[in-house]
């Protein structure tokens, strides 16, 4: 028992060698994760999700059961194609670490795709539905394609087979058409910007406003290239390029990839032509077809006129034939006479009017006299008045009131000598 206590004693003193401050066990527990979790992929659940003025992506991923914090650097940031939000389900790869100031494990995110869709076609969907809220995409706000351009602007790569191929259409269709070629590179770094400053250039150059050049008049404008797989195509999903083409001044034809292609770019454009091929079709009629259109035309017009014609000819003749043109003064003595018996039956009419007329004129008038004061005077009656309002009551009167009475004929001026008694 003795022997063994300094055994168990040098035990403890060796354990207690071994105490390590904060720091350096999470040191040591970042170097562990950090050797054994170099690049691993996660699924999860995106929560808490904030890019602050560093232009650092800082979140939470999660599931049913656990978390982890992530990090994003803005560098990675830069290269990932749609929008990070809340909720959104996606797999990331990434190396373990540790923040020492918190002692937190996180995870530091190099990538990141959606879950079940890949990143660019979220990407594409995000913005689509941007733009389309917004607008862009409304048919009400497209212009019209003109029918035959005299000068056209070209956006695309001067070395691609989409160049040849539309030259070789316009060409073939209606030769002789102006084509202005703004090279770009349509695919890789920087395409999306040359693409997009192409467009306004053309724009500026239709007004006038590129310095040092005159104002050039550009009718239409196609902006595209050939096929090729979802990345190569992508410069023409870029949000720069949709408004370009969006804020364009000329109407714009987009003819980009193949017929099962679909880009941001085919949704703003006035026209979508699904290859480079179809947009020389659609830019320009074919001549031989539009000559044999007008000369079918010009005959239709020719014949059309030689109808009218003749059938204006035999509507003169008919009227010629007519009791009209024959007989003209019978016509005229005919109306004479109608209107003979029309003023005959109105003065007939007049007449009994004025005669009904006067009977009943008769009547009233003979109403009338009867009623009339004067009539009553003629009898025997008379009518007294006082300060020319006549007397009904002889109490009205006093010594002295001058009167005057008024008979059928004359007048009597009379001067109360004494007030009638009783009144």
């Amino acid at each position: 028992m003795t022997e063994k206590q300094p055994n168990m004693l040098d035990r403890l003193r060796e354990e207690r060698k071994k105490v390590f401050t904060v720091s350096e066990l999470t040191a040591n527990v970042k170097y562990l994760l950090e050797r054994n979790f170099k690049s691993v992929w996660v699924a999860g659940e995106l929560s808490n999700v904030r890019i602050p003025s560093s232009g650092h992506c800082y979140l939470t991923l999660k599931d049913a059961g656990a978390q982890i914090a992530g990090v994003i650097w803005r560098s990675s940031l830069a290269r990932v194609r749609f929008d990070i939000e809340d909720g959104m389900k996606v797999v990331v790869r990434g190396s373990i670490t540790v923040y020492e100031p918190r002692g937190n494990y996180q995870i530091i995110i190099d990538r990141i795709e959606p879950e079940g869709v890949g990143a660019l076609q979220m990407a594409f969907l995000q913005l689509r539905e941007k733009l389309q809220k917004e607008g862009l995409f409304d048919p009400d706000r497209k212009k019209p394609i003109p029918f035959l351009p005299r000068r056209i602007g070209i956006v695309t790569s001067p070395t691609g087979a989409a160049i040849r191929d539309m030259l070789n259409v316009i060409g073939r269709r209606f030769a002789g058409v102006d084509i202005i070629l703004a090279p770009v590179l349509v695919q890789g770094e920087g395409a999306r910007e040359q693409i997009a400053e192409a467009i306004r250039d053309l724009n500026l150059l239709n007004s006038g406003g590129l310095p040092g050049l005159p104002a050039v008049d550009i009718d239409v404008m196609i902006v595209g290239r050939g096929g090729g797989s979802l990345e190569d195509l992508w410069a023409f999903n870029e949000e720069v390029v949709a408004r370009a083409i969006f804020a364009s001044g000329i109407p714009v034809i987009s003819a980009v990839g193949h017929e099962i292609d679909f880009t941001i770019a085919d949704f703003v454009a006035d026209l979508r032509a699904v290859t480079p091929s179809e947009a020389g079709e659609k830019v320009v009629p074919r001549r031989d077809q539009l000559e044999e259109t007008l000369a079918q035309r010009r005959a239709a017009l020719a014949n059309a006129l030689r109808n009218r014609v003749l059938i204006m000819r035999r509507q003169l003749e008919a009227l010629a034939r007519s009791y009209a043109f024959r007989q003209p003064l019978e016509l005229v003595r005919r109306e004479e006479q109608r209107l003979d018996e029309v003023s005959t039956r109105m003065f007939s009419a007049a007449r009994m009017l004025v005669s009904s007329s006067k009977e009943k004129i008769a009547g009233i008038a003979g109403r009338l006299d009867n009623l009339s004061p004067l009539k009553v005077l003629s009898r025997g009656y008379s009518v007294t008045r006082k300060d020319g309002k006549a007397v009904k009551d002889a109490g009205e009167v006093d010594e002295g009131d001058e009167l005057e009475t008024r008979l059928h004929k004359g007048t009597i001026h009379s001067t109360v000598k004494t007030k009638p008694k009783g009144v």
